[in-house]
């Protein structure tokens, strides 16, 4: 009864690296509900005959979604395993999405997006926390790879939703994008019905069968504070270019166009950085590669300050996106590096969330800023403050590190 499938597999062996690619395929499909209402807006805008703060609500409540569902999916997560959780994750974007496609009002429409966001939520921070339980040596390399299915999404979705959207409506490409969401999801989770390693039977060090946490003098409730200031630090940092280059490059005369060619540069460049931080990961650790990431990212963002021209800012922005895509998957590998593999799902959720929250309150305040001083310098300028935190706690972490425990007897 207790010989699972599971007792079997073998880290970063060949069921790992299929379960990595199916991962992949899940993240980039749910993860629709990240972008699909960024599509939509103009359009659900004119339909309903709102301002557009009223328009941009549908947005915040599913970043609200998001977040919420990255730390209550993930307490599942540790209790049953993937398989439960990405079922919902399906049945809730389905829900969601044919749902928006019937209602009246931006209200409902707001309230659906919600829906859309927690299902999509079990495809980002959950299924992070899961790959990272059946890899050790590559671990860094597969959470990277499972966290760029939320880019790659962002990258293929806008494009596949223009082929229906200009024709046949948005109604229509909602239905579409739900019934699709809800038919590929579930058959694909049968490939990770498998329980992780450390809920099987004979489980040993912490939990995974591999390397025990690392030694911190540091409680793990301390830690987890840490992390999760240091996300919100780094991206109320990243916000600033992220939601506000277009706005810039129109305030510089550049056309919103070229400022969407830069947006489209940074997400390339963050596909890169999240594949190749993944392989730095596996060598140096995951924090001083989240420290690498933040340097980089602050360098990247005091580059914005005096190099404005249009050439110019299709460098810093390709810099900056090469810089920033690793460190978000980094606090998953530093949560499986200094705390139990048991607790992995709900520490990894309330990391996330951090981070969720600090691109809303980047986006929010870089606008304040620019309204009060009637310019981004002073907002790139508060970017860098909050990068500088992130770079410290960072140090923190790094200063209070002992040596690796000796592997279980």
């Amino acid at each position: 009864m207790h010989n699972q499938p599971t007792d079997r597999v073998e880290l970063d062996g060949r069921y790992s690296w299929l379960r990595l690619a199916v991962s992949m395929l899940i993240a980039t499909i749910g993860s629709v509900g990240m972008w699909s209402v960024v599509v939509v807006l103009p359009a659900v805008q004119v339909e309903f005959g709102v301002a557009r703060a009223d328009a941009s609500l549908p947005y915040t409540l599913t970043m609200v979604g998001f977040a919420f569902g990255n730390v209550f999916i993930g307490r599942i997560l540790d209790r049953t395993g993937i398989l439960v959780p990405l079922i919902v994750a399906a049945v809730a974007l389905a829900v969601g999405f044919v749902g928006a496609a019937f209602v009246n009002s931006i209200w409902a429409f707001a309230i659906l997006q919600c829906l859309i966001g927690f299902g999509a939520s079990a495809t980002f921070g959950p299924l992070i926390a899961d790959i990272s339980h059946w890899f050790e040596k590559r671990r860094g390399v597969a959470v990277a790879a499972a966290a760029s299915g939320n880019y790659f999404a962002g990258a293929i979705w806008p494009l596949v939703m223009q082929l229906s959207l200009p024709t046949e409506g948005w109604r229509f490409t909602y239905i579409a994008i739900g019934l699709f969401c809800i038919v590929t999801m579930i058959p694909l989770t049968w490939f990770l019905r498998r329980r992780p390693p450390h809920m099987t039977a004979g489980a040993t060090g912490n939990g995974s069968g591999g390397l025990p946490p690392r030694q911190i003098d540091l409680s793990p409730r301390a830690l987890q504070m840490l992390l999760a200031i240091a996300g919100l630090g780094c991206c109320v940092a990243m916000a600033m270019p992220q939601v506000h280059i277009v706005a810039y490059c129109v305030d510089l005369g550049f056309g919103v166009a070229r400022g969407a060619e830069m947006l489209s540069l940074m997400l390339v460049g963050g596909v890169v950085s999240r594949l190749a931080s993944g392989f730095l990961a596996d060598y140096i650790g995951g924090v001083k590669t989240l420290l690498v990431g933040s340097v980089l990212q602050c360098l990247a963002l005091m580059a914005y300050i005096p190099f404005d021209g249009l050439a110019s800012l299709y460098i810093v922005s390709l810099i900056f996106g090469l810089s920033q895509g690793g460190i978000v998957p980094s606090y998953a590998i530093i949560v499986r590096e200094y705390l139990p593999a048991r607790e992995a799902g709900q520490r990894v959720g309330i990391v996330i969330m951090a981070t969720i929250v600090g691109m809303a309150l980047g986006g929010w305040l870089s606008g304040l800023i620019y309204d009060i001083t009637g310019s981004y310098q002073a907002a790139f300028l508060n970017g860098i403050a909050w990068n500088f935190m992130n770079i410290l706690i960072m140090l923190l972490i790094l200063w209070r590190t002992g040596r690796r425990q000796p592997l279980a007897a």
